[in-house]
């Protein structure tokens, strides 16, 4: 039995963050003295209700009267009070967004290729006449004639534009502003409103979306957020595994994305003064498994070789039939995907960075929890999809956290002498993917590290531990949550993994097509992760090619780029066609070179790739 002396450990998601702590304790305690900013207005009496979160699973104590009075009808929804709810064990705990006083940062921005602005909405404005005694057509007959003399030659209403259209027709005073797509009414717009769409890359961690002007192609606003869908699993196989549990679980991934999404539209649509209703179309890119959990498609054979989608085709779906909260008639785009592991981010990351197109021979890679590599030589695009695991973003580090203020973001070690940057300036409270990748690669610059990883004693700040060695990267008194941020022979042991997941994958796609690194002119590094990284830092253990740094390119959010462009494009998502067609994909799991190329890769440095 746990008695106040025992010591356990919370799991914040999204955070990525593990926190050490006693029995007995509440919840927001445990985040403030973590360095976490949990919303308390009350100052933690359990009044204003800001403090929620949601157990996922652990020993907490029982729902108290408090919590049912504040929370009302969401008690029986699972959440909690943070400042309400005592640690009695270990436990995994998700702290929505709302609850959070500090952003993470996601990615949103990106670089792309010019493409024609060809949208597959048009929007037809006019006047009609008036119905008379005469005249007896039938509203949508009156309409439909109109939309015939501009070009539209056998127009189709849907059945939700039909149920508005004589009361929009009448409030309006007979003009119309139709979004038409493929001949089918799919909005009446008042007047003066925007003709929106929305474009969502589906990530398995973060979510990135973007509003745009369907009419002139300008992106209006942007916003990411964590995928809320992590709360049930970190990554892919862990939320397939998740929803083969039953058609309760799957729904319960399917709407934790629906509702976040609803979510975004909103949010972004109020900064410029829209509302959801205006978006007439969206595109939804992600990697397969997020593609067939947001569709409510079957999983399971996802997880089990040969690894199979239900289906790899583009689809055109309506928005509703999935929940998302748009105009009444309006559609999302699915772009095809290639394989089970390769989705349609994959594709649009393709478009996005003109890969398809290249005459140089070009890599280009999205690193995430599942990081997907395509290369480009003489005419033949090569892809592969490598499980590089959820180190980048913090996860499995001691003190790891993903990019939120705070986190250590940016390491040398100069003379000796340790020097970190943070998120924001602030004083550390963990370190993130991109800190965590320049630590490993300094200890190893500096000899305090060997190729294998293991932690020499050659430096003041390694230090024996019960767990092995580790290196104080940030005394106590210099952090912001009172005990030593270290860098543990585990820590770089998953460092190791990750890097080694995705040299292996680059170094098989390589012997593929015949060719060396070297050949490599072009090494374009996309997504959020991607971005923020020091490339010197991935060349010096091994899990990019020894380059030259011309040859790099950190283009952001490729996938969210090439998601917008066929938002806006109607030769796009042919294109998008085309380029899964034709390209040649490796399911590494089965390649006889992945073990040998990945034990290799797993070496810090060059000396074993």
């Amino acid at each position: 039995m746990p008695t106040a002396s025992t010591v356990c450990y919370i799991d914040f998601e999204p955070l990525g963050r593990r926190v050490p702590c006693r029995v007995g304790v509440d919840l927001l305690t445990i985040a403030r003295e973590a360095g976490i900013g949990l919303v308390a207005l009350c100052g933690g009496v359990g009044t204003c209700g800001r403090c929620r979160v949601r157990i996922l699973e652990g020993a907490v104590s029982p729902l108290s009267e408090t919590e049912r009075r504040v929370l009302g009808k969401d008690a029986d929804s699972g959440l909690r009070l943070a400042c309400q709810t005592v640690v009695l064990g270990h436990a995994k705990v998700y702290i929505p967004p709302t609850s959070l006083t500090t952003r993470q940062r996601t990615q949103v921005e990106g670089q792309g290729v010019e493409f024609a602005l060809q949208p597959p909405v048009k929007l037809l404005e006019g006047q009609l006449q008036e119905p008379t005694i005469t005249d007896l057509r039938a509203d949508a007959e009156r309409l439909r004639e109109a939309l015939v003399g501009q070009g539209v030659s056998a127009a189709s209403f849907d059945i939700a534009v039909l149920r508005g259209l004589s009361d929009a027709l009448r409030r309006d005073a007979w003009t119309y502003r139709a979004a038409v797509r493929n001949q089918e009414v799919v909005a009446l717009l008042g007047p003066e409103r925007p003709c929106l769409g929305l474009a969502v890359d589906l990530g398995t961690t973060k979510v990135a979306a973007y509003l745009v002007d369907m009419l002139s192609g300008a992106t209006l606003a942007a916003e990411g957020m964590m995928n809320p869908q992590i709360s049930y699993g970190e990554d892919v196989m862990a939320r397939i595994a998740y929803a083969i549990g039953g058609a309760e679980k799957a729904r319960q991934l399917q709407q934790a994305i629906v509702l976040s999404l609803n979510e975004l539209a909103l949010t972004l649509c109020k900064q410029v003064g829209a509302h959801p209703s205006d978006i007439v179309e969206a595109v939804v890119v992600g990697n397969t498994a997020m593609h067939h959990l947001f569709l409510g498609l079957p999983v399971w054979q996802l997880g089990n070789a040969p690894y199979l989608a239900t289906t790899s085709h583009a689809l055109d779906i309506k928005a509703r039939d999935l929940g998302l909260n748009l105009a009444p008639g309006a559609y999302v785009h699915l772009l095809p995907i290639i394989a089970g592991f390769v989705g349609a981010d994959h594709v649009a990351m393709i478009l996005a960075t003109g890969l398809y197109q290249a005459r140089a021979t070009t890599l280009a890679l999205d690193i995430g929890t599942n990081t997907e590599i395509a290369l480009c030589h003489e005419g033949r695009l090569v892809s592969c999809s490598t499980a590089s695991g959820p180190a980048f973003e913090g996860a499995h580090i001691t003190h790891g956290m993903r990019a939120a203020e705070g986190a250590i973001e940016r390491v040398r070690i100069e003379n000796g002498e340790v020097k970190y940057e943070t998120i924001g300036g602030k004083p550390p409270i963990g370190i993130c993917g991109s800190g965590i990748l320049d630590a490993v690669a300094q200890l190893y610059r500096s000899g305090i590290l060997d190729s294998r990883g293991a932690m020499r004693n050659s430096h003041p700040r390694v230090r024996e531990s019960s767990a092995g060695r580790e290196f104080v990267l940030a005394p106590a008194a210099e952090t912001g949550i009172g005990e030593d941020i270290v860098i543990t022979r585990a820590d770089v042991g998953q460092i190791q993994l990750a890097k080694g997941a995705i040299r292996a994958g680059i170094n098989i796609l390589l012997r593929e097509l015949g060719i060396g690194a070297e050949a490599i002119e072009q090494f374009i590094v996309a997504g959020a992760f991607g971005t923020y990284i020091d490339i010197q830092s991935a060349i010096d253990i091994g899990m990019f090619p020894s380059l030259p740094l011309e040859r790099f390119q950190q283009v952001g959010n490729a996938a969210g780029v090439g998601a917008r462009m066929a938002l806006l494009s109607t030769p796009v998502r042919k294109l998008a066609i085309e380029v899964a067609q034709h390209a040649q994909y490796l399911e590494l799991t089965n390649d006889p070179r992945f073990l040998e190329q990945f034990t290799l890769a797993m070496l810090l440095g060059e000396d074993g790739v």
